[in-house]
């Protein structure tokens, strides 16, 4: 693992590092803050998953998550949204490819060599930051922006027992009853869409729900809502009657705006199941 930047930021140091991923085959790279209480031993950990077109900075540099993390003595890690490189698989949409991998693991061609994100983010990188950093592995939490919110959902429904707590910001909730969501499922899993199911935050949130606190955030005027389908989740919430707290917040959208904006409810909301 190589430092590409360390900087003190908020009396603790955010990082950003490279490691080359058994996982996806390439060199990948995730920022990571830590709180000044890490200096003493390991601190809970709050996964940040980004959207479309994201690496790992977008959310570093613009959701403001450090200051509220700081406050509350937890970790962030921020993982890039798709493998890299030469040699990986591209497509000239920005919905496809290289900045899209959707936090599934690909078994179609040309993506099967390295689209494998599902197991970059729940089992690679966990493991990567347990063993280098002060992280507390007991305590984690995640959430989500948009391509990510849908990976936090789904992660934290197939995952029961690693998370907390999960959150997302204007997530994709039913991917596969929506053009986002239907065109990359099927390329990355085929067309059979019983593998997409466990992909599906709607289908999942119906199938088996969340042992513990969720909340999702969506702007009214996101430009994308009709793609996003957060009344679908809210039916599905409703059906399990599972423990829940999904707002729709009057006039905001899809940007970085809107997620620095409610930053500090979710950064709050997780560090109350962290610590307790």
């Amino acid at each position: 693992m190589d430092t590409v930047s360390e900087n003190k930021a908020f009396g603790g140091t955010q990082g950003v590092y490279r490691h080359s991923s058994d996982a996806c085959g390439c060199d990948m790279t995730f920022g990571l803050f830590l709180p000044q209480e890490a200096r003493d031993g390991a601190v809970p950990v709050l996964w940040y998953l980004s959207g479309l077109t994201c690496t790992h900075e977008n959310a570093m540099v613009k959701a403001g998550a450090q200051a509220w993390a700081a406050e509350q003595g937890i970790a962030l890690i921020f993982p890039d949204t798709s493998p890299r490189g030469d040699g990986v698989a591209d497509d000239d949409a920005y919905d496809l490819g290289q900045g899209a991998g959707f936090y599934v693991n690909a078994t179609q061609d040309p993506w099967a060599p390295h689209f494998r994100m599902w197991d970059y983010v729940a089992e690679e990188l966990p493991a990567l930051v347990a063993r280098e950093f002060a992280i507390d592995s007991e305590r984690q939490a995640i959430t989500g922006h948009s391509m990510g919110g849908h990976g936090a959902l789904t992660l934290a429904m197939n995952l029961p027992g690693r998370y907390r707590s999960v959150s997302a910001f204007a997530p994709i909730a039913h991917p596969t009853a929506s053009d986002w969501g239907r065109k990359q499922l099927s390329a990355y899993l085929g067309g059979n869409e019983a593998d997409w199911a466990r992909h599906d935050a709607t289908l999942m949130m119906r199938e088996t729900g969340f042992d513990g606190p969720v909340l999702v955030d969506t702007g009214t005027q996101d430009q994308f809502i009709d793609l996003l389908k957060p009344e679908a989740l809210a039916d599905a919430v409703n059906a399990r009657r599972q423990e829940a707290t999904l707002r729709l917040q009057p006039g905001y959208d899809h940007s970085y705006f809107f997620v620095s904006t409610f930053m500090e409810d979710h950064v709050n909301f997780h560090a109350e199941a962290l610590w307790a």
